[in-house]
């Protein structure tokens, strides 16, 4: 069934007895010319991709728990392209480009939300680093303004300009950024694989891998042996794990990253803000409550909850930026179990096995790449070849020392 006006008026004139299932609930068959490891929004979309763009239909989705369970139902919603370096930006522009054009593609409504996202800085120097990261973005294509300290008040009226360790100086805006509704990308991709005729498969975990003669050739699942030409990993923090039944090492760490969100108040905040001077970033849902979240706990972990030390780091962040919030009440929060690659950028490339694919490190990136990472991965399996806008994300860039730092902190994941 195709959503529109028409179907709309149809199913209420029947009483909504006629709708259907978003998706089926199959068992698996026997084999497939593709598995992919993860029913996330990378994952989903990939499958989506595959079936679309490539016409490679006979694709398995498995996922060891129900959709949305992992990082893409466990973040702040998101999206940006307002990257620096070439390996990223022009990766992150299309993802913002397919974003653009996602309800359409998908017939499904994301609430993709273009309300801008501002970053504000508090220094001369900073201003400058900000400067060339928008002309950076403008020579790829996506939009960056520089504004004045009277232009981001015009926006955020209620942000402490006049703050004593952290002035606000201006701000960095980007127009074409926003959020996107992280459950709805999930069913929206769902449907639409699962309308190309992809196998969705719920509460199906991945237990290990067959591999002859140095290729795969199926996974061995809680639900049975699935035979597969190809098998793409997309497990988000679970990388590691999942990867080690292949007898892979990956140059990854996980760990946690907190998301909070307060009780509903009235419309006060119409963009997305970052704090220039900690890690803090906020936005206001269509429910009313503000969503923020902060740096990520500084452990190893595979576990999907923080610590208050880093609760407390978040909080000042906060009130040294909107210092209105501290009126507001925590209603919940969250943690997503982040895969942190040792330079801060992801990994999109085949694996030493020949037909096993990897889709991962994706640190703070991962939601806001969807659409990109999925219609890149599904490019790799198709042909076999790096997508040109995923070409920088190799394995190999660690040991030749091209790597895409793009916080440029070094390789060191404790401070990414």
């Amino acid at each position: 069934m195709r959503y529109s006006l028409a179907s709309l008026f149809a199913n209420a004139l029947t009483g909504n007895r006629n709708w259907k299932p978003v998706w089926r609930e199959p068992e698996p068959k026997p084999s497939y010319d593709v598995v992919i490891v993860g029913g996330g929004g990378h994952g989903l979309a990939t499958a989506h991709y595959l079936a679309k763009v490539h016409g490679i239909t006979n694709v398995a989705v498995i996922e060891k728990s129900y959709l949305g369970s992992g990082n893409v139902g466990r973040n702040t919603t998101i999206v940006r392209s307002n990257y620096l370096l070439p390996g990223n930006e022009p990766f992150y522009e299309w993802s913002m480009k397919l974003w653009e054009g996602l309800e359409q593609d998908i017939n499904y409504n994301a609430m993709v939300s273009q309300r801008g996202v501002l970053n504000v800085f508090h220094s001369d120097g900073q201003r400058d680093a900000f400067v060339r990261r928008g002309n950076a973005m403008r020579f790829h294509g996506a939009d960056a303004e520089l504004l004045d300290k009277e232009q981001v008040r015009a926006l955020v009226p209620f942000v402490d300009f006049e703050n004593a360790r952290f002035p606000v100086k201006g701000g960095l805006y980007q127009p074409r950024g926003g959020t996107v509704r992280h459950d709805a990308v999930v069913w929206g991709y769902a449907r639409s694989a699962d309308q190309h005729g992809v196998d969705i498969i719920q509460n199906c975990a991945a237990t290990g891998f067959r591999v002859e003669n140095g290729r795969i050739v199926g996974v061995e699942t809680e639900k049975g042996f699935i035979g597969a030409k190809k098998v793409a990993l997309s497990v988000a923090g679970s990388s590691s794990r999942v990867a080690e039944m292949a007898g892979m090492r990956l140059p990854i760490e996980a760990h946690v990253l907190q998301a909070f969100v307060t009780e509903g108040i009235k419309p006060l905040l119409d963009t997305v803000i970052t704090f220039g001077a900690g890690h803090f970033y906020c936005s206001q849902s269509d429910k009313g409550g503000l969503v923020f979240g902060g740096d990520i706990d500084g452990y190893n972990t595979y576990a999907q909850r923080g610590n208050l030390p880093v609760v407390e780091d978040v909080a000042e962040g906060g009130m040294a930026l909107i210092p209105a919030i501290g009126r507001l009440r925590i209603l919940r929060s969250w943690g997503g179990l982040l895969d942190m690659s040792m330079d801060g950028s992801p990994i999109i490339d085949q694996t030493h096995i020949d037909g096993l694919y990897f889709n991962g490190g994706w640190c703070y990136g991962g939601f806001k790449a969807t659409p990109a990472a999925g219609w890149c991965f599904a490019h790799l399996i198709a042909t076999g070849q790096s997508h040109p806008f995923a070409a920088a994300y190799r394995f190999d860039r660690f040991a030749s020392g091209r790597v895409i730092d793009e916080k440029g902190m070094g390789a060191q994941p404790n401070l990414h």
